[in-house]
């Protein structure tokens, strides 16, 4: 076993749409947002990661910026190859890891199909992958939060991320009914975008939606303690100069309101398709919160006041997928029926 584990790199992966996370050891060695710069003549990878994303929405014609995963899947097979590879190589970049056999389990979403999840696994077997286990992010996000998955005992996860919603209920090591949607950050990103552009005659680009969204996002209208209003940047529709405006969290929470209104239906979907004893067990355990949208202003409450149950956010939910994904790598015999 000891020459073996010498033999072998394991790595735990969450590839997600808008950020990749990568665990070995079980310390956080890799997090940077999912984006690659390609020169196009070339085709070679100029930057990944931060700095491709500092290009995003900024290059010429020479330079594309590729994100190779939309919706919680792999929307460019050959990008996600080329990143997937990048990224292994900053785990440790004084020694070359494909001189050791790749163990990886990647998380994905619990509603892919079978050709996008082939697609996970090609693209890592093409990063240098020996073996690759696959685990639902739902899964990965409750063993992350500290959940028993194991025990007899429901509990409902809603995982938001960049592309995706993964809502579920768990109980004895498997999903009992469960809820996939692909709304997640970028859609606010979205909204937030057409939103400046209907009310304000603004446009604004990705990255600045992004940061409207971390300054003055809001799922509700009476939040504790409002942040202040936010100043940005971006051009006229009408006279194609630039301009600035402040915009206020209450125009934020009013233009996310309907995106937001469909993770709260799909929330209500799985509560209504779980069998009663696990719904008991959820009533008294309540709901639990995970992944980057979920760190939205007033989010829990409203779900809260929504279902009618306590709604808790995960520590650094940001990173629960990836923790759950690398305790389930560390604890292998004990969850692989969990792993695919």
């Amino acid at each position: 076993m000891g020459l073996f584990s010498f033999m072998t790199q394991e790595i735990a992966i969450d590839l997600g749409t808008a950020n990749t996370i990568i665990i070995s050891n079980d310390k956080v060695v890799v997090d940077e947002p999912s984006i690659i710069a390609m020169d196009q003549k070339s085709g070679k990878i100029i930057a990944i990661g931060k700095r491709a994303l500092q290009m995003h929405g900024k290059t010429h014609d020479n330079i594309k910026t590729i994100r190779p995963l939309q919706g919680g899947v792999i929307a460019d097979f050959r990008a996600a190859e080329h990143m997937i590879k990048e990224m292994i190589k900053l785990v440790n970049p004084n020694k070359s890891l494909f001189s050791k056999a790749l163990k990886m389990v990647i998380c994905i979403p619990s509603g892919i199909t079978e050709v996008e999840e082939r697609a996970v696994r090609d693209s890592a077997e093409q990063a240098g992958a020996r073996e690759v286990r696959l685990i639902h992010e739902p899964m990965a996000a409750a063993i992350g939060i500290g959940i028993n998955v194991l025990e007899p005992t429901g509990n409902m996860v809603v995982d938001i991320g960049g592309g995706t919603s993964e809502i579920a209920v768990i109980a004895l090591g498997g999903i009992v009914s469960n809820k996939s949607i692909r709304i997640g950050g970028d859609e606010f990103d979205r909204d937030i975008e057409d939103y400046m552009r209907k009310q304000h005659n603004l446009n604004i680009g990705e990255r600045t939606a992004e940061r409207v969204k971390v300054e003055v996002g809001s799922a509700i209208l009476d939040l504790d303690n409002p942040p202040e209003d936010y100043a940005i940047q971006g051009r006229d529709v009408l006279t194609g100069i630039p301009k600035e405006i402040t915009v206020n969290f209450a125009e934020v929470a009013h233009a996310l309101d309907k995106s937001i209104a469909k993770i709260e239906a799909a929330v209500l979907n799985a509560l209504e398709q779980t069998p009663p004893e696990l719904s008991a067990d959820i009533y008294r355990t309540g709901i639990y919160l995970a992944g980057g949208g979920a760190m939205l202003r007033g989010l829990d409450k409203r779900l809260s006041q929504k279902t009618k149950l306590p709604v808790r956010l995960a520590e650094d939910p940001l990173r629960a997928v990836a923790r759950g994904t690398g305790i389930a790598l560390r604890n292998f015999d004990e969850f692989v029926f969990l792993i695919k």
